[in-house]
């Protein structure tokens, strides 16, 4: 249901806004499908569903890995839905414990993206996924490369390659070929890595090796239940196949040749799913995730666009009154984050109905044209952040980013905050400033001098994707309010 509220009755229900003229603010709790919002993409059609095939597991009569008949593997299939075949650890294990595996792998040739490692089953739900310490083998049709990564119980992770890395530059995987047998070992010493923990992997004659952020082991850690097989859980991929023999974890021994009855969970099945890349899939939902007093909300799965073709953006959001940055904006209202893949992001905010979903042949900003709102968003190795994002009328614009680490964090885990959304014109000496806040966390980012004069019109309030492609964010919104007109 949609009201109308001035800056001064929303005063009784919020904190006052210190700044700037009254300005009409809509109210919008989704407590059914709003009739002025309207949507280009949201309810993407030009992505259809695709066939997930998940066979993998204990076999008791082939020999891919070598040794005798009988071995653990099969066809894994990169998916959003969680799936392995693994090994239960004796007790649950943390970053304060030793741990090591070892065996024969091999990949058969084709595409194909999987984890091997250690990881907890009670959180598996994304990539990079929380809880892990974990090989990543990503096949290539002839050859594979194989990384190497953890990731703490709060998404922050870091990662070595069988090959070199550049940090913040480059990484150059080693080409490993497929249709042969190859030896590996994984181990992870607490005591390493100048005491704060190192996890390596040996193959193909090099080692990986990574070691655990000082930060990431006092402040998070990690806590892993099993050691086994997986797909990278981000969306469906091309699948593949991968088998291992003669494994040793942690002292227990395990040749295969008898079925040694490991936990699974949808290791062999085969369904639809329409979690497809960028198969967008957001909007007025009947849904209650964000918290708000009724059913009816905002959200959905969201992937980052590409303004390259026009299939590849998404927007949905309310018509409003024309909006620019010599006046006061605002917003605010609840947010849950279900789920969070590594480079992906979602945006909520106020943008330009032709401009900001306008094709471009080179996404030189991945923030649209004629925007400012809300980034949830990395770095990979940083878990997820919220906070400002603005973008003029010409190619200016500017992000808060991580901040060093100092931005609003929020993670996927379907917690409900509370947030807004302030525009002051005349902060920041005149150029204009930002202010985003997540329940009692605050940021603020300033507008270049002369952004504010090159200008930007806004026409709608809500969700409008990236114009850089990447990978997806399910979030919820409920209980909006928002600027729709800055007459005084």
């Amino acid at each position: 249901m949609k009201t109308w509220l001035t800056l001064g009755s929303l005063l009784a229900l919020t904190v006052a806004i210190p700044f700037g003229a009254r300005a009409a603010l809509r109210h919008e709790n989704f407590d059914r499908e709003p009739p002025a919002w309207e949507g280009v993409n949201h309810r993407s059609k030009s992505f259809g569903p695709k066939t997930v095939e998940q066979n993998f597991g204990y076999s008791s009569s082939t020999t891919y890995a070598g040794g005798q008949a009988g071995e653990v593997g099969g066809r894994i299939n990169p998916a959003g839905e969680p799936a392995f075949y693994a090994h239960r650890l004796l007790n649950p294990l943390n970053l304060n414990s030793a741990m090591n595996a070892e065996g024969r792998m091999y990949v058969a040739r084709g595409s194909g993206h999987c984890l091997m490692g250690f990881f907890n089953t009670n959180s598996l739900n994304e990539w990079r996924t929380p809880n892990t310490l974990v090989a990543r083998v990503n096949s290539r049709g002839d050859a594979f490369h194989c990384h190497l990564e953890y990731c703490t119980s709060k998404w922050r992770a870091s990662a070595g390659v069988i090959g070199e890395i550049v940090a913040g530059q480059s990484v150059t995987p080693i080409e490993i070929p497929v249709g042969k047998v190859h030896t590996w070992k994984m181990a992870y010493d607490p005591n390493g890595g100048r005491g704060n923990g190192l996890l390596t992997f040996s193959m193909a004659g090099a080692t990986a090796r990574c070691e655990i952020e000082p930060e990431h082991r006092r402040g998070e850690g990690l806590t892993v239940t099993h050691f086994g097989l997986l797909p990278v859980l981000k969306t469906w991929d091309g699948p593949g196949e991968i088998w291992l023999d003669d494994v040793h974890i942690n002292g227990a021994a395990f040749d295969f040749t008898q079925d040694p009855k490991w936990d699974a969970l949808n290791n062999r099945r085969t369904y639809v799913t329409s979690d497809t890349r960028p198969k967008f899939d957001f909007g007025w939902s009947p849904t209650s995730h964000a918290g708000g007093q009724m059913p009816g909300e905002l959200g959905g799965l969201i992937f980052r666009g590409d303004c390259r073709e026009p299939a590849r953006m998404a927007c949905y959001g309310d018509r409003l009154a024309r909006l620019t940055l010599h006046k006061p904006l605002e917003a605010r209202g609840k947010v849950s984050v279900l789920r969070a893949i590594s480079d992906s992001t979602a945006s909520i905010g106020f943008y330009h109905s032709r401009h900001s979903m306008q094709t471009n042949p080179s996404p030189k900003s991945s923030i649209p044209m004629d925007y400012l709102g809300i980034n949830i968003e990395g770095p990979s190795g940083e878990g997820f952040f919220f906070y400002p994002v603005y973008r003029t009328h010409s190619d200016d614009g500017g992000a808060l980013g991580d901040n060093g680490g100092k931005s609003p964090r929020i993670f996927p885990n379907r917690k409900v905050h509370d947030w807004f959304l302030r525009y002051d014109p005349n902060g920041a000496n005149g150029n204009g400033q930002i202010t985003v806040g997540l329940d009692d966390r605050t940021c603020t980012l300033d507008l270049s001098p002369g952004h504010k004069a090159i200008g930007a019109a806004f026409d709608r309030f809500g969700i409008c994707t990236p114009w850089i492609d990447g990978n997806s964010v399910t979030v919820y919104f409920d209980d909006l309010s928002y600027t729709a007109s800055q007459d005084d």
